[in-house]
């Protein structure tokens, strides 16, 4: 009988093949970054986590010291013969916890064609790389453009990164702007941004940018009420992505990783 989690593709297995295929792409690798950091990662953990604290299972392997984490949980319950606790974490915080440990990662090892070990000095870069903060600057915008020259890897980069935030804003605008002191450059325009949502926006735009694999691209990031006359000039000329608000649920219980400003502690 064939195991559904060695044939099952996922989109972290399709990027890890497509990077496969093209080893001398920087392009496609970039792109399975993007993957692995988006989306979520189950922990395999020696115990049930404690609060913030998580136990992982440990490896010692010639290549160091590292932990095993799976794309899906099935994958989990394969490589570990059965139920294990674990703890499930989006893959950039992961990435930070185990550059601060000095810790590898194992993917998927064994279970899943995106089967591959990912060293200390990897999980290392993959945290710098995602490490840069926003710089907040204070410029006025006193026209709007249709965008134009924006390469089709940023643009498809931007559609992935915003249908992840859904529900952080109402919409965002990509344009062509210029400012007071004559500058131009392509901006981002969020419109209605939930409360206390602005820095996970303009890093989500950033990360974009970073794995579209684009040279010396750049983004400016705004954000405007829905009344803003502003945004009536960028619905006649800017690209707009929409930001679809989920439907209410009953909250439920904070997981381990889900709050940005307080990662886990791996003990």
């Amino acid at each position: 009988m064939t195991d559904p989690a060695m044939t099952d593709v996922t989109p972290l297995d399709a990027a890890h093949a497509a990077m496969e295929a093209a080893p001398d792409d920087d392009a496609l690798r970039l792109s399975f970054y993007a993957r692995l950091t988006e989306g979520e990662l189950y922990l395999l953990l020696d115990a049930e986590a404690e609060g913030e604290t998580l136990s992982p299972r440990l490896f010692d392997l010639e290549e160091g010291r590292v932990v095993v984490a799976f794309d899906r949980e099935d994958r989990l319950a394969d490589f570990a013969e059965g139920p294990a606790p674990y703890a499930a974490l989006p893959g950039r915080v992961l990435a930070g916890l185990l550059a601060r440990e000095g810790l590898g990662l194992g993917l998927n090892l064994g279970v899943a064609p995106s089967s591959m070990l990912l060293p200390a000095p990897a999980m290392a870069w993959l945290a710098e790389t995602l490490e840069p903060t926003p710089e907040e600057v204070a410029e006025r915008v006193t026209e709007v453009f249709a965008p134009k020259g924006v390469p089709d890897a940023v643009l498809k980069a931007l559609d992935a990164a915003l249908a992840r935030a859904a529900g952080l804003a109402g919409a965002a605008w990509l344009a062509l702007a210029r400012y007071g002191d004559g500058r131009e450059g392509m901006l981002l325009a969020f419109t209605e941004a939930t409360p206390g949502a602005e820095t996970a926006l303009a890093r989500a735009a950033g990360e974009a940018l970073t794995f579209s694999g684009a040279e010396a691209a750049r983004i400016d990031v705004g954000f405007f009420a829905g009344n803003d006359p502003m945004v009536q000039r960028l619905a006649r000329v800017a690209l707009r992505f929409d930001l679809t608000l989920p439907e209410e649920k009953a909250p439920e219980p904070a997981a381990p990783g889900s709050n940005p400003a307080r990662p886990p502690i791996l003990r």
